[in-house]
């Protein structure tokens, strides 16, 4: 019998501004097209998602402002950083994705970069941008929950309230 094996992850960058800035409403996992000295700055952790975006373009999906810092011990053979990167995924998940982006108010917003044995990923959110007023409503929620969760633990664990 063989074990079934849990897929090793090694987180590159994320981009935690995104589910601030968006309301995420479906992840899709898709493959990156990388040069050589791309992979090697990737494995030093030499990435930032900050102002990355992706778009439909020629019916293909593009990766784009996807910042890959030079390789250090690269020559003549080295990447631009910011360069447009094609990314890749089933046609039928590209055919949802370009139906939903043609629907209006929806983005692609990458969230993470992580190797996935061996292969590089990136960790794309079908998204929906937010106000400023659904921000702070998110905060806001999100504070409740933590307090309610302390407030729980503590009952649970026996000690007494905190006032304050």
């Amino acid at each position: 019998m063989s074990t079934a094996q849990k897929p090793e992850r090694t987180l590159i960058a994320s981009n935690k501004k995104a589910r601030h800035d968006y309301t995420v409403l479906k992840t899709y996992e898709a493959g990156i097209v990388l040069a050589g000295t791309e992979v090697k700055s990737l494995r030093e952790g030499r990435a930032s998602l900050v102002d990355a975006f992706a778009q439909e373009r020629d019916g293909e999906l593009m990766l784009y402002g996807l910042h890959i810092a030079e390789y250090g011990y690269g020559t003549w053979t080295n990447h631009a950083p910011r360069r447009t990167r094609k990314l890749l995924l089933h046609r039928v998940e590209i055919d949802r994705i370009r139906e939903k982006l043609r629907d209006g108010g929806f983005t692609l917003v990458p969230l993470s970069m992580y190797f996935s044995n061996g292969w590089a990923k990136v960790e794309l959110a079908l998204a929906r941008g937010r106000k400023s007023y659904d921000k702070r409503q998110a905060l806001a929620e999100r504070d409740a929950q933590r307090e309610i969760a302390r407030e729980l633990g503590r009952r649970l664990k026996g000690r007494p309230q905190r006032r304050g």
